[in-house]
């Protein structure tokens, strides 16, 4: 498990920004991401930090999991599961199509706005993500599928604000 701080608007209304979310590491180790999973993932823009000390990186990891220091390129990136291994996804009319059918998504805010995507087929390794605030979350739209290998865990529930706290 380890505590991760929401650093963006992207999640709205699920996750709003300063949110602290706890992630199970383990949880894809013995199953399989699903659809409308909440997940943490590398970013593709993440800086390469393999360099820093392991204490270097413990006390980053501690203060941006806080909400104490932010890194100036987030380097994990918390997104909804949208499209799985082998589906085809394409966005009309301000809706997600799999597979051709329609998506139901109640957790999307309204007025959200999405431009059109021609369809997209995933390989065997990867996920189409996409954040609930569709107008302010860069996803994979912008940056293409992710690897299920660079997937660090399930959000599974929220533990700041207390006023807050409950399950994804």
């Amino acid at each position: 498990m380890q505590a991760f701080w929401i650093p963006s608007g992207s999640m709205i209304p699920e996750l709003q920004i300063n949110d602290r979310v706890m992630v199970n590491k383990l949880s894809y180790r013995v199953s399989e991401p699903v659809r409308g999973d909440i997940v943490v993932f590398v970013s593709p823009f993440a800086t390469d930090t393999d360099d820093d000390s392991l204490g270097t990186r413990i006390v980053r990891t501690i203060g941006e999991s806080l909400g104490i220091t932010t890194a100036a390129v987030p380097d994990d990136l918390i997104k909804r599961v949208v499209g799985l291994p082998g589906e085809t996804i394409e966005i009309r009319e301000n809706t997600v199509f799999v597979d051709g059918v329609a998506l139901d998504e109640p957790y999307l805010p309204t007025g959200i706005t999405m431009d059109d995507m021609p369809p997209r087929t995933l390989r065997a390794d990867e996920l189409f993500v996409m954040g609930d605030n569709r107008n302010a979350s860069s996803d994979s739209r912008r940056f293409g599928p992710i690897q299920i290998d660079d997937v660090v865990g399930k959000a599974f529930v929220r533990i700041w604000p207390a006023d807050r706290w409950g399950g994804l």
